[in-house]
């Protein structure tokens, strides 16, 4: 889930404004210097087709960078560009008006600037085998999302019906099915702070609403008997969600950049147990999370077949190293709190999620060809 401060927002699209514009038909990686008051993007205008930013954090804060289309409809974005680094990301645009955004910090709307892309490109679903990849995909957020809309249900039944206990019990496991779903669940605008977003986003002047507040009830204070209009508007918000999540078609570069930003998510919120800071259930969505991955890269796996086999070998053998290393917490039909994981065993978790993160980081670039 990405946090939200409006102080950012403030920097307004007037730090962007000085970026040169480039004539229609330029090409090659636009360069993006992103500080911790800036977000100077090389070249403002790009030809449609496969867009790549090469964004370096020249800053003192982590950031992130974003390209939205209108309504804030994320289509592409980075996390975790730590200070010193450059990352690449890669975006299929069609022809049309977008904004970039670096968020120093990873929190706010955003440093944001205008960006056109003109002219037009075939898409990469033009091949068989991506369309196929964005097809297989699409059947599995439908499966996840069903299951989403039942476990989200019954949780929110257990708040209503005052039953603390049970509240608890379906907590991690309506938010699994949201965590394996979510870089398609992320896209659309305000709708995952409203459900996913924590005390944070009061700082910009939203309201502390979906899982994580009546998660800060359950375990915090045990008092749910007012948490019933906050679980009517969550399930309202995953219904929402679900409808917009399955009409949408990802793009072959989207599937391949959310399985990254899977694992940025585990790294950034999952194993330092910010994520799930009350009731301590970070590991349900570590594992979720790596699922989710798991399952863009499956949808690709034909086209990474045919295109590089040994990444294909790389990525099995790093995802096994993860989940037998994830394991070794399991407790019943879950797993541990974070709050019974020692810091060796963390340090475990982290180490083989970086190293799952390096084949992964690889899969964009074969995708965009």
């Amino acid at each position: 889930m990405r946090r939200y401060v409006v102080a950012v927002a403030l920097l307004g699209l007037a730090a962007c404004s000085k970026d040169p514009v480039a004539t229609p038909g330029a090409s090659g990686p636009i360069t993006v210097k992103a500080s911790d008051t800036s977000c100077q993007v090389e070249r403002t205008e790009n030809g449609a087709g496969t867009v790549t930013f090469a964004v370096k954090n020249e800053g003192t804060k982590v950031t992130e960078f974003y390209v939205y289309a209108a309504g804030d409809r994320v289509m592409g974005e980075m996390e975790n560009i730590t200070p010193g680094l450059t990352r690449e990301l890669k975006v299929e645009l069609p022809a049309g008006t977008y904004e970039t955004a670096c968020k120093p910090g990873m929190i706010g709307k955003g440093i944001r600037g205008a960006f056109r892309v003109t002219g037009s490109a075939a898409p990469l679903t033009a091949d068989a085998k991506m369309a196929a990849a964005t097809e297989s995909y699409q059947r599995y957020v439908k499966t996840q999302s069903e299951t989403l809309l039942v476990k989200t249900q019954e949780f929110v039944d257990a708040v209503k019906a005052g039953n603390v206990a049970k509240a608890k019990e379906l907590f991690p496991i309506a938010r699994t099915y949201w965590e394996r779903i979510e870089p398609v669940a992320e896209i659309f605008g305000d709708l995952d702070p409203k459900i996913d977003g924590r005390a944070e986003v009061i700082e910009e002047g939203m309201a502390f609403t979906g899982f994580h507040k009546i998660e800060q009830d359950l375990w915090e204070t045990g008092d749910i008997s007012k948490s019933g209009p906050l679980a009517d508007q969550l399930m309202v918000d995953i219904k929402e969600i679900v409808t917009k999540a399955n009409a949408e078609k990802l793009s072959p570069l989207q599937l391949a950049n959310g399985a990254k930003e899977l694992l940025d998510e585990v790294a950034s919120g999952k194993i330092t147990g910010e994520e799930d800071r009350y009731s301590h259930t970070d590991l349900w969505d570590f594992a979720a999370n790596v699922q989710g991955s798991q399952a863009a890269v499956q949808a690709l796996r034909p086209v990474l077949e045919e295109r590089s086999p040994t990444l294909v070998t790389d990525l099995d053998a790093a995802f096994a190293k993860v989940e037998s290393t994830l394991g070794k917490h399991r407790k019943g039909d879950g797993w541990k709190l974070h709050t019974e994981l020692s810091q060796t065993e963390l340090k475990e978790l982290t180490d083989v999620i970086n190293a799952l993160a390096e084949p992964i980081s690889k899969v964009a670039a074969v995708v965009a060809g």
